[in-house]
C-alpha cells in the first residue's frame, strides 16, 4: 500500500506492507531507525521530528525541509556514509532460479512503470551530488533491457563529487554477454559479476529451469575477451543442491583467472520457502575449502560484503558473503533503486520511498535529494534476519535488484 506524506509539493509516497505498520493521525506510517525502536511504527510527522532532533539535522532533512539538501554526505542516523547505488534495470529475467522465483515466474511490473533512461540518469546525477561514487546495475537480468548499453554510457558520463566518473559495474547471468560485452566495455562498464551456481548441465537445468549453461560459459569467455577484470563469479550455496561443488567451482575459477564468490542463501525467494536451518553457512564453505586449499584472510573488508581469502599464497582469491550469519550491516554503504522508481535503504526493507511522483511531476532535483535523504534517515541498524519478529520482504530478489 502506498500512502502520501502531508507535503503536496514533494508528493513522496511511502510503501509499507508489513503487519507491523500502524497508522498515524495523518494516515502515513514509517518504521523509525533501530536506535529509536525497530518494532514500533510511527506517524510520518513524528518521524520528521526524529530525523531532525539535533543529531541528524545536518544530514537528514525531512521532505518539507527547505535547507540545501546537497549540503553534506548521505549519512544515516548510525553514521554510515552511503556511496554505493544499486539500480535495477528490470525485474524480468531469462532464467527461473529456484531460490528467486517459481517456475511460472512472478507478476511482472507494468512496462509503463519502469523508469526511462532519462529518469535513471536524473536520479543517478542527484545521487552523485549526494556523494554516491559507485553504481551497480542489476535486475532481474539487466541485459534484457534493450538500452542497457546506453544506460551504461550515460552512467559513466556522470561525475562524482571529486570530479571522477562514477564507477559502474553490473551483475548479470552472462547469457547475453557474447553479444554485448564489447559494447559494454566501450561504453565504460568497469566490471562484471556473473552468476553461476553449478558446472553440471543437469543441475543447471534443475536450478534455473533453463538449458543455458553453455551460454553462461560463453558469456564468461566473452567478458574475458572484452578485457573485463576482475571478473567475479557468484554462486549461491544450497544444501543438497550444489554444496558438493564448492571446491569444483573454485578450481574452475582459478583455472580461468576468475574470482569466486560464494553467497549464503537469503530469504528473498518469491515463494517464501527459505529455511534458516537448511542454509549452508559461510563457515561451512570456508571449512570445505580449507580441506583442499590454504586460505589466508586478506585485510579488512570495510563496506565490502565479502570476506576474501588468498588461495595457497597465490594471486587467486575466493570470497564468502555471509549476509545471514556474519552480516556487514554496520558498514553498509548501499542504497537501492528499483526498476519502478522505489528507493530501498536495505535489501530486506519492508518499506519503500517512491520517486515517481517527483520524476514524472513538477518536482525538482532538490526534492529528489530530500526524499533520498529522508529514506536513508529511516534505515535500521541491521536487517534482523535472526530476530524472532523478522518478516521477509514481499518483493522477491528479481523485483528488488541484487
Amino acid at each position: 500500500m502506498k500512502q502520501t506524506l502531508p507535503n503536496p509539493s514533494v508528493r513522496s509516497r511511502i510503501r509499507e506492507t508489513g503487519p507491523r505498520a500502524r497508522a498515524g493521525e495523518d494516515g502515513a506510517t514509517l518504521h523509525p531507525p533501530a536506535a529509536v525502536g525497530v518494532a514500533d511504527a510511527v506517524p510520518a510527522d513524528a518521524l520528521r521530528a526524529l530525523v531532525n532532533d539535533g543529531r541528524a539535522t545536518q544530514v537528514a532533512p525531512s521532505p518539507d525541509d527547505h535547507r540545501d539538501p546537497f549540503d553534506g554526505p548521505l549519512v544515516d542516523r548510525f553514521g554510515r556514509v552511503h556511496r554505493d547505488l544499486r539500480i535495477s534495470l528490470t525485474d524480468r529475467c531469462s532464467l527461473r532460479c529456484t531460490y528467486c522465483m517459481p517456475a511460472e515466474g512472478v507478476p511482472w511490473l507494468e512496462r509503463d512503470s519502469i523508469l526511462t533512461t532519462d529518469e535513471l540518469e536524473r536520479v543517478t546525477r542527484v545521487a552523485a551530488r549526494l556523494g554516491i561514487t559507485e553504481v551497480r546495475l542489476t535486475g532481474g537480468e539487466p541485459l534484457i533491457r534493450k538500452d542497457a548499453v546506453e544506460v551504461v554510457r550515460r552512467m559513466t558520463a556522470i561525475e562524482s563529487l571529486d570530479g571522477r566518473p562514477l564507477e559502474v559495474s553490473m551483475t548479470t547471468n552472462g547469457i547475453l554477454l557474447p553479444k554485448l560485452a564489447p559494447a559494454l566495455r566501450e561504453a565504460g562498464l568497469a566490471r562484471v559479476n556473473i552468476s553461476l551456481d553449478t558446472l553440471r548441465r543437469d543441475r543447471f537445468i534443475e536450478l534455473t529451469r533453463r538449458d543455458k549453461l553453455d551460454e553462461v560459459l560463453d558469456g564468461i569467455r566473452a567478458a574475458k575477451d572484452a578485457g573485463f577484470a576482475p571478473i567475479k563469479i557468484n554462486a549461491v550455496a544450497m544444501r543438497g543442491e550444489n554444496d558438493d561443488e564448492i571446491v569444483d567451482l573454485v578450481r574452475f575459477a582459478v583455472a580461468e583467472g576468475l574470482q569466486m564468490r560464494f553467497i549464503e542463501q537469503m530469504p528473498l525467494d518469491a515463494g517464501h520457502t527459505w529455511n534458516r536451518v537448511e542454509m549452508v553457512e559461510g563457515q561451512e564453505i570456508v571449512d570445505a575449502l580449507s580441506e583442499v586449499y590454504r586460505l589466508t584472510p586478506i585485510g579488512e573488508r570495510g563496506a565490502s560484503p565479502a570476506e576474501v581469502f588468498r588461495i595457497d599464497d597465490g594471486p587467486s582469491t575466493v570470497g564468502v558473503i555471509a549476509s545471514v550469519t556474519a552480516p556487514f550491516c554496520g558498514a553498509c554503504d548501499r542504497v537501492r533503486l528499483t526498476a519502478d522508481g522505489q528507493i530501498r535503504n536495505c535489501l530486506f526493507a519492508r518499506e519503500e520511498t517512491d520517486l515517481v511522483p517527483v520524476l514524472r511531476g513538477d518536482g525538482t532535483d532538490a526534492d529528489l535529494a530530500r526524499i533520498i535523504r529522508f529514506a536513508i534517515a529511516g534505515k535500521r541498524a541491521g536487517h534482523g534476519i535472526d530476530d524472532e519478529g523478522f518478516l521477509q520482504p514481499d518483493r522477491p530478489m528479481s523485483a528488488i535488484g541484487g
